[in-house]
């Protein structure tokens, strides 16, 4: 989860966060560290720095490192429902309001809901609800949203929040650890069912979460996992606290798993998305 601003009126009220620059990563990182190659900052001023792989291998390709400007202005393209905006700005007044995922994050949840046609979804981890919202606002009429949550006081603001956009009747709320709830999912006969699942929650369980999460979404479904960029903490050797090791194995572990299709995406504090495209038995689908 990752929130880059306080509450606002309309997008271009944005309160603007502190320069988005990924880090520049030593020549002297270790051969098992990934990545390997040398990345450098171009001489731009603050409106418009670029990255870029200072390796042939990678064409010297240049790539957007978001400034509070340019962010400003992805954010003033964001389709934000009123009541995600009025969800967004109450949960700015809550401690730990960081935690909440940011509008461009929201969006590309619920597009990829909407892609998919997707009707049984699940979420580890939803804090006040804004992400599940924006997920369940994109589900249809008949679709469902098992939302697991072990806060009993961000759930009420989430509650509320469904119930004043309509969607309660899509969401079945589960307050209780999220490996308990998952579980109970399995032990059900729901394996193979779900299109869709988001985790946000806690990092260093992110692997046992995944893999009930690949026992209950379908060969072709997608299980989307947020904070893979952790601040810039997994690029930086140097950093080794618990969350973070958690995090850089998890990463490297996905990166290898031939059972899904995976995409980092540096949104937010960066999502990978995964497509399933394998069973369990590790069969896979051939042509993806």
């Amino acid at each position: 989860m990752l929130a880059r601003f306080g509450a606002m009126a309309t997008p271009l009220a944005v309160r603007l966060p502190p320069v988005l620059r990924p880090p520049l990563l030593s020549s002297k990182l270790s051969t098992s560290f990934p990545p390997k190659r040398l990345l450098r900052s171009l001489p731009t001023d603050t409106r418009g720095p670029v990255v870029a792989a200072d390796d042939g291998m990678y064409g010297r390709k240049q790539v957007i490192s978001l400034t509070p400007q340019l962010y400003h202005y992805v954010l003033s393209n964001v389709r934000e429902p009123q009541i995600l905006r009025e969800l967004r700005e109450e949960t700015s007044t809550i401690h730990g309001s960081q935690m909440q995922v940011s509008p461009d994050q929201a969006q590309l949840l619920a597009m990829l809901v909407q892609i998919m046609g997707a009707k049984k979804c699940i979420e580890v981890g939803i804090y006040t609800g804004y992400s599940s919202l924006a997920v369940a606002l994109a589900l249809p009429d008949s679709g469902c949203l098992v939302a697991c949550e072990r806060d009993g006081r961000c759930l009420e603001v989430a509650k509320k929040f469904y119930e004043r956009a309509g969607v309660s009747h899509k969401v079945d709320v589960r307050h209780a650890l999220a490996v308990d709830t998952l579980n109970s999912l399995i032990l059900s006969g729901e394996t193979n069912s779900y299109d869709f699942a988001f985790v946000d929650a806690d990092k260093r369980m992110y692997n046992e979460y995944f893999e009930l999460l690949f026992q209950l979404v379908r060969t072709g479904g997608l299980i989307i996992m947020d904070n893979v960029l952790w601040h810039g903490k997994v690029a930086d050797p140097g950093v080794n606290d618990p969350k973070t090791v958690s995090l850089r194995n998890f990463n490297r572990k996905i990166l290898e798993d031939k059972r899904i299709s995976i995409s980092m995406v540096p949104i937010g504090d960066g999502m990978t998305i995964c497509r399933k495209i394998a069973d369990t038995s590790g069969q896979g689908l051939g042509c993806v």
